[in-house]
């Protein structure tokens, strides 16, 4: 049984999670702090005692996704000397992140959708502008190195890579397989990685079709 009285970042932390458990299976527009509240066995004034409004719960929930996100990304990289090992490492477990949270494109999708600018937004806008910045980074490297083509083109990867990772979010936001999404995601990177290295086509594997 859930304990009545918990410390208020406790609470905080829980009500972020009952966000972006009712976002993988609600629009997150349509939440509401009375559903989030009931998701966690609290009164909505209860709730309100630890986000004002509904704005502020939004942000925590944001800061959350980059935050995990962003440190996710951070910690697989540094694990790799090789620059693309270390974008291949970046790709699969940001991948597996969205597999384990659902929820979680559902809501960044919402943010980027609301015709306001508010903070949470604001925060999500940060949250790709930083991840951008890490991937460029590492693609500079990998081209200094020797380690991808010398004529790479760095924008238009670091484009390529967030477009593929949209690509299976949407996939798995239309289907709800978590599973096929970790299934295409080796597959789907072993072209990109083919671009980045100037061998496409040149010997790839023969690799079955990508389910529509």
């Amino acid at each position: 049984m859930r304990a009545k009285y918990l410390p208020s970042e406790q609470r905080r932390a829980e009500a972020v999670e009952a966000v972006v458990e009712l976002a993988a299976h609600t629009s997150p527009d349509t939440i509401t702090t009375t559903e989030v509240a009931a998701q966690m066995k609290l009164t909505q004034g209860a709730l309100f005692k630890h986000f004002p409004t509904k704005d502020a719960l939004w942000q925590r929930v944001m800061e959350w996704v980059a935050d995990q996100l962003l440190a996710r990304i951070d910690r697989l990289a540094g694990g790799e000397s090789d620059p693309l090992a270390a974008i291949e490492a970046m790709f699969l477990g940001h991948v597996d992140f969205v597999a384990g949270h659902p929820g979680v494109p559902r809501v960044i999708f919402g943010q980027l959708q609301n015709a306001g600018d508010t903070a949470a937004k604001k925060m999500t806008r940060s949250l790709l502008e930083n991840y951008a910045t890490r991937l460029r980074r590492i693609l500079t490297a990998g081209v200094a190195e020797g380690a991808l083509r010398p004529d790479l083109d760095i924008e238009a990867a670091a484009t390529l890579y967030l477009g593929m990772v949209q690509g299976l979010v949407v996939q798995h936001l239309l289907h709800g397989d978590s599973a096929r999404m970790r299934a295409d995601a080796p597959r789907v990177f072993a072209i990109y990685r083919a671009g980045l290295q100037g061998t496409a086509g040149q010997g790839l594997p023969h690799q079955q079709g990508l389910r529509p």
